[in-house]
């Protein structure tokens, strides 16, 4: 039941993400920029934030398959639930994208992430970006999971800066579940590799960051 509870946390707060994060995009858009940039940024912030205080002590809050990769990499994770839980992450953020699709049916991408440039510089951004996030993660989790006061307000604010300066170029996923539900849901395929593989590379490279200022020791 405890291994149960943590994979419905995960799904849960994967949908929060989406369903939140992706609404606003949508929102935005149906409402001619209601929203705003700005908001959207907040709102993918906020969400993240609250999903840590929510279920951060019950799975860890990875909420994202790139998290929990990284995790295992840095030796915080077991390998028999990196499965699991990555199942469970697509599942929360499809039934989310689902859950839009029939709010929102004439919506094109249901906030699909796409690069408004080259691909090579959205797939160098989301690298980046992803780094910078899970060095973040790393630095202010407890083994591998993002919970306490400290670790939701760093997560959150770092997803929410991430998203407000870099989102307008390659849409600042750090999330393979966040881009690949909206896409899957709306069948917008379009570079959606980039999300998926950059953002996984990023999170792990940001282990050997994390190696590279402490004493090389790891906690599960």
């Amino acid at each position: 039941m405890v291994t149960l509870r943590r994979y419905a946390a995960e799904a849960i707060g994967t949908f929060g993400l989406v369903f939140a994060g992706t609404g606003a995009i949508i929102i935005n858009d149906v409402s001619g920029g209601a929203v705003s940039h700005v908001g959207i940024a907040l709102t993918f912030g906020m969400i993240v934030m609250a999903m840590i205080y929510a279920v951060g002590d019950v799975s860890g809050a990875h909420i994202n398959p790139a998290v929990t990769i990284a995790f295992r990499v840095a030796g915080r994770f077991e390998t028999s639930q990196v499965l699991p839980y990555i199942v469970a992450q697509i599942c929360g953020g499809l039934f989310a994208s689902l859950t839009l699709r029939g709010l929102f049916p004439g919506h094109l991408t249901l906030g699909s992430t796409l690069p408004a440039g080259s691909w090579q510089q959205s797939f160098a951004l989301e690298f980046i970006l992803t780094a910078m996030l899970m060095f973040v993660i790393l630095r202010v989790s407890n083994g591998h999971k993002e919970n306490g006061i400290v670790a939701g307000v760093a997560i959150g604010l770092t997803v929410g800066l991430e998203a407000m300066f870099a989102g307008p170029i390659c849409g600042a996923s750090m999330n393979p579940a966040r881009s690949l539900a909206p896409a899957v849901v709306s069948g917008t395929f379009t570079h959606l590799w980039i999300y998926l593989v950059a953002t996984t590379l990023g999170a792990i490279f940001a282990v050997g960051l994390d190696w590279l200022v402490t004493d090389g020791t790891t906690t599960t």
